[in-house]
């Protein structure tokens, strides 16, 4: 819940830096950057970019504490990212 909080504080930052500096037809480049973003660092850190034979031997080596905390990190990413993607994706539509 705290990632999703800090998600949708980014995406109104983004909205009133982006109004200040470019108005209400820029909105959607800031916060859609930001979801990008961290919408790529929750596939990097997935391991979900790589080849099969990869993915086996990530597996294979790494502990489930390491696991689990790939996977948690993977998520807060994620759930930072939604926010700003979904605001970004609304005031697109609405500036259009």
């Amino acid at each position: 819940m705290r990632y999703l909080l800090m998600g949708v504080f980014l995406s109104l930052f983004g909205v009133l830096i982006s109004m200040i500096f470019w108005g209400m037809e820029k909105v959607y480049l800031v916060t859609g950057t930001v979801g990008c973003i961290f919408l790529g660092i929750s596939m990097i850190i997935s391991g979900s970019m790589v080849s099969g034979d990869r993915m086996r031997a990530n597996f294979a080596t790494e502990t489930t504490d390491e696991r689990d905390e790939r996977n948690k990190i993977t998520v807060n990413a994620l759930l930072i990212a939604l926010p700003n993607i979904f605001v970004a994706i609304l005031f697109y539509y609405l500036s259009k």
